[in-house]
């Protein structure tokens, strides 16, 4: 109970066993990074919920960020993606430098906060060797697919961008840096 208010916790490895209906929830953000597809998303939907956004960049799903192509948006998608928090950053620069100048090309950075996936102590890391070493005392270079997610939300940016990510020791806190060519 929170200021009076009864709150309900669901533990469900699989959200097609979650009720959300029986607590009137219409409106998922699924945020575990597992169920990043329409149909392993959709899974909410057995539960009774109405709507799935995906909190992470998705393969098949439709992908808004606000301010850049929420227009495009249709009450007919029961599942969506609002991409990355990265894309959320980059996506809207992209658009007003892209929609004033033209963007031939493009390298972003980000610089990143810590994120689950990383390792407290070195260790190995199915990815690559640079997933291996311990968050809390390295800078970390890593992939990021925030620049191939700006060519889906922005079409004439497609294949324009590219990017890298260098993961820092701070729980929270991320900064963007684009370079176009115009």
């Amino acid at each position: 109970v929170i200021d009076g208010h009864p709150i309900t916790v669901f533990q469900e490895r699989d959200p097609a066993n979650i009720q959300w209906g029986s607590v009137g929830a219409d409106y998922v953000v699924e945020s575990s990074g597992v169920f990043t597809t329409v149909d392993k998303a959709s899974a909410h939907l057995k539960g009774g919920a109405k709507k799935v956004i995906i909190s992470a960049p998705s393969a098949d799903a439709p992908m808004f960020v606000v301010g850049v192509n929420l227009d495009a948006y249709d009450s007919k998608y029961t599942v969506i993606s609002n991409a990355s928090c990265t894309t959320n950053c980059l996506a809207p620069l992209a658009k007003v430098i892209n929609d004033k100048f033209g963007i031939v090309e493009g390298l972003m950075s980000t610089i990143h906060a810590t994120t689950a996936t990383q390792k407290t102590v070195d260790g190995p890391s199915n990815k690559d060797w640079r997933g291996g070493r311990a968050v809390n005392g390295n800078i970390i270079p890593s992939s990021t697919g925030a620049a191939k997610a700006v060519g889906k939300v922005i079409p004439a940016l497609n294949g324009k961008l590219t990017g890298l990510a260098f993961r820092v020791p701070t729980n929270d806190v991320s900064v963007v840096d684009l370079v176009v060519r115009l």
